[in-house]
């Protein structure tokens, strides 16, 4: 997929007010790709889909919310 049609789809995900603009090589993402590790790594049910796997979407949300709060309190402990 063109880079010009991926920005596209960020464009219209992304609110205009709170996208930032990262120049490449600038290491200003590694936060998120640190958070996005860590919930791909905390979150099975997101990696494999056979084990833990959830019947009900609702089952699916509060698992990862749970374990994003949980991921919070941690940084806000630590900080």
């Amino acid at each position: 997929m063109p880079l010009a049609v991926k920005l596209t789809f960020y464009k219209a995900a992304i609110p205009v007010a709170r996208h930032q603009v990262s120049a490449f090589g600038s290491g200003h993402t590694h936060a998120v790709e640190r958070f996005n590790c860590t919930l791909r790594q905390r979150v099975s049910r997101l990696v494999r889909l056979s084990l833990s796997f959830s019947k009900k979407l609702a089952n699916q949300i509060g698992a990862i919310k749970y374990v994003i709060c949980h991921y919070n309190q941690e940084v806000l402990r630590h900080a």
